[in-house]
């Protein structure tokens, strides 16, 4: 049942463009979907492992510039020493992206895992700040305040097949769309391993993950790649779809509006991120054609409070509770079926065995 309803919601959106004949729409769609993916990479950390970051918008940006400069190109001096880069196909600078992006993830989780909590959500808020200062001030190479333009659109293909430039909308749209769906599954697989299970019994009871021999360190480090490359890949679509970036990219209201995605949507589930990207992504746009700027961040603000007071698990979550609420009643515990790999009470017990093999 959960596959059909699946398969028609993907039929759905697959038809908007046929129908949407507002470019402006369309274009807040791909916006949308591309932060819709940096949200669910996010999850990954905030939902799967129970970390908060918020400098996550980092990753996201060094997956733009990263992406940016391998098709563009770059001339620059390092200690006295030229290098000179000449572009590369845009596809290529989208996979070097995200592998930038999955590197500083594991080495920012090699050093920030060392400690939790509040200091552990410094940790990434200043790298985020060390990151944007870079972009900022190494004007050879970024361009700095300046913005870096011209960056190549898309380009799918082989020389021996011909290349597929995504000028329009709608192509880009399709290819978003498609990244999601392929980053969904392989998110989901990830989380329905040993790995992702033993990830979701270090965020339940980490003294009795450890106890059984599941590694913190190993596979906090493992999420943070998995989410600091996702984050980057979807960076570099942002990069390729605007074509021009700045470090404003790296501005914090991005981070927010990722947790923001996550959070309401319902954190530690595999369609939460997708349900509160769409919420929070077309909201603006629909209130902006009713009411004033002012009011309308107002109206926002107003929809995340009340979506967090009444539903404060989660959009998904309270969804799924409803649906299960007669199998919920039949059971012993009260409880019903996990949503997304979130486990209930002695959830670690149960995930410890699948994941002490891999320690």
């Amino acid at each position: 049942m959960k596959l059909i309803a699946s398969l028609l919601i993907l039929a759905f959106f697959a038809t908007v463009p046929l129908w949407l004949q507002d470019q402006y729409y369309l274009h807040t769609l791909v916006v949308t979907g591309i932060f819709m993916l940096a949200a669910m990479s996010l999850n990954l950390l905030l939902g799967f492992t129970g970390q908060l970051s918020l400098g996550h918008v980092a990753f996201f940006g060094i997956g733009a510039y990263v992406s940016a400069l391998t098709s563009l190109g770059f001339s620059v001096t390092i200690f006295g020493m030229p290098i000179v880069h000449e572009p590369w196909p845009p596809f290529v600078g989208l996979i070097f992206g995200a592998l930038a992006a999955g590197l500083c993830g594991y080495l920012i989780g090699k050093l920030a895992f060392r400690v939790r909590g509040a200091y552990f959500v410094i940790v990434t808020i200043s790298f985020a700040e060390v990151v944007r200062l870079v972009s900022l001030n190494w004007v050879e190479l970024t361009n700095g305040p300046l913005a870096l333009p011209g960056i190549p659109p898309m380009t799918l293909g082989f020389e021996w097949s011909g290349y597929l430039t995504l000028w329009g909308k709608a192509q880009n749209y399709y290819f978003v769309l498609a990244v999601i769906v392929l980053t969904y599954v392989l998110i989901r697989r990830l989380v329905y391993s040993p790995y992702g299970r033993a990830m979701i019994a270090l965020r339940e009871n980490e003294t009795l993950a450890v106890s059984v021999g599941i590694s913190v360190t190993k596979y906090l480090v493992l999420a943070a790649v998995f989410s600091g490359a996702l984050a980057g890949l979807a960076g570099g679509l942002y990069a390729h779809y605007i074509q021009i970036i700045d470090p404003m990219i790296f501005m914090f209201l991005n981070t927010v509006t990722m947790v923001i995605m996550v959070i309401t949507g319902g954190k530690g589930t595999l369609a939460g991120p997708v349900v509160g990207g769409l919420i929070f992504g077309i909201a603006p746009v629909v209130l902006r054609s009713y009411v004033g700027p002012e009011v309308q961040w107002i109206l926002y603000g107003v929809l995340m409070i009340l979506i967090v007071f009444v539903l404060p698990e989660g959009i998904v979550p309270a969804i799924e509770r409803w649906f299960n609420r007669g199998g919920a009643s039949r059971s012993p515990t009260g409880r019903g079926a996990s949503s997304g790999g979130s486990s209930g009470d002695g959830s670690a017990l149960a995930l410890s065995g699948s994941g002490k093999g891999n320690s």
